[in-house]
């Protein structure tokens, strides 16, 4: 049994610090010397595992790394991988407490690692949380270690068939593993989920796969590298003073003049415009008034002048004439109201020649600015013509 005593009893793999497997070291490595004993540990599992014929793929930040660079996250302290329930038994039958030993070009003083399995990992439910991890791939010089967890087929789910879960709480369809992909990892060959991209977004969102400053690190896409960033305290920068723009010709300037000329006239058209229709407006309002009041003094008067009979005997001939002759509006009532219609007359007419007055005023200066602009032409020709 790895690791140092304090847990529960229950849990087989106890909790270590900053990942290193207290029983085989009691100190931290340092950054540098940390990534490379990181590296060598994925290298040598990826190997082993290849050797004995057990497929094995990358997942959670180690994955994430892979999607990056294909390189170990350099804030991460250890790994994360899986296999199958089947392979979980074939290493726990015949592989557990194996004792590998590797000595290559990075590893010229040769170095032991160590297979060890949780005899928990029969129970494949997700309520033993004291015992999510399923085996141990341990470097028994450094203490740092691969976190080893199955995937098991989840008959019961409500999902339905073909959903997988690990002990630690993640479930997946079976179709975003397999089948898997061949890749590269740390220079070694790997294997990682087909559906590595969704994987990864549901995770560690969408973000994970874009962001270039993370605990401490920028990403350089140049050197494909994540760099650790310096704390430092930078001065405040000066802003720069603006340049100045170039000094403008004859012809910009009075290109220029001629649109501002242009836009000012176009102003005070908009202008007159909103006041003649205002103007209008009014006009049409007090004719409409004028013609209200002369009707309600006429029926005024209509109603003055009219005399209710004093009887039911038949009119005679001469009071159908006074009668007839009482319907007409009286003198004073018609004077009114032809004087009234005159008025408005002259306002209307009043109106439309102001209107007439402006579409002049627009025409001679459409003609003005045509006269300019030709001019304006002759003389930009002019000044660009070779000299003889």
């Amino acid at each position: 049994m790895s690791g140092k005593a304090g847990d529960p009893s229950d849990k087989y793999f106890p909790s270590i610090h900053i990942t290193t497997a207290g029983i085989f070291a009691d100190k931290q490595l340092g950054y540098r010397e940390r990534r490379h004993a990181l590296s060598n540990l994925i290298q040598t599992y990826l190997a082993t595992f290849s050797d004995i014929g057990v497929e094995t793929w990358l997942m959670h930040g180690t994955l994430l790394g892979w999607w990056w660079n294909r390189k170990i996250l350099p804030w991460d302290s250890d790994s994360d991988v899986q296999v199958s329930e089947e392979s979980m038994h074939f290493l726990a039958s015949y592989y557990n407490m194996t004792v590998f030993h590797y000595k290559t070009p990075r590893i010229p003083e040769g170095r032991d690692y160590m297979l060890e399995v949780n005899p928990h990992y029969l129970n494949r439910e997700q309520s033993d949380k004291l015992n999510v991890i399923d085996a141990r791939w341990v470097d028994t010089t450094s203490g740092l270690f691969i976190d080893i967890t199955t995937a098991r087929y989840n008959y019961t789910h409500p999902a339905g068939e073909g959903m997988l879960s690990c002990k630690d709480g993640h479930e997946y369809r079976d179709t975003y593993i397999f089948p898997l992909r061949d890749t590269f990892f740390e220079g070694a060959p790997a294997k990682i989920p087909f559906a590595y991209k969704e994987i990864l977004e549901a995770e560690y969102h969408e973000k994970s796969l874009t962001l270039t400053d993370f605990e401490g690190h920028h990403f350089d896409d140049d050197k494909m590298e994540w760099i650790p960033v310096k704390q430092e305290i930078q001065k405040p920068v000066e802003p720069e003073k603006a340049a100045q723009p170039p000094p403008k010709t004859d012809a910009q300037k009075a290109e220029e003049a001629a649109k501002q000329s242009e836009e000012n006239k176009k102003k005070l058209e908009d202008a007159k415009k909103l006041e003649e229709a205002k103007k209008l407006e009014e006009a049409q309002k007090t004719t409409e008034e004028a013609k209200e009041k002369a009707k309600q003094k006429a029926a005024q008067d209509a109603k003055q002048n009219d005399t209710p009979p004093v009887s039911k005997q038949p009119i005679k001939e001469e009071q159908k004439t006074q009668s007839h002759g009482a319907s007409e509006p009286p003198p004073a009532q018609r004077a009114a109201e032809k004087k009234i219609s005159t008025e408005a007359e002259k306002k209307a007419n009043k109106v439309q020649k102001a209107e007439d007055k402006r579409r002049q005023d627009e025409q001679k200066a459409a003609d003005k600015k045509k006269k300019n602009d030709e001019r304006m032409e002759r003389d930009v020709k002019k000044d660009s013509a070779p000299a003889s």
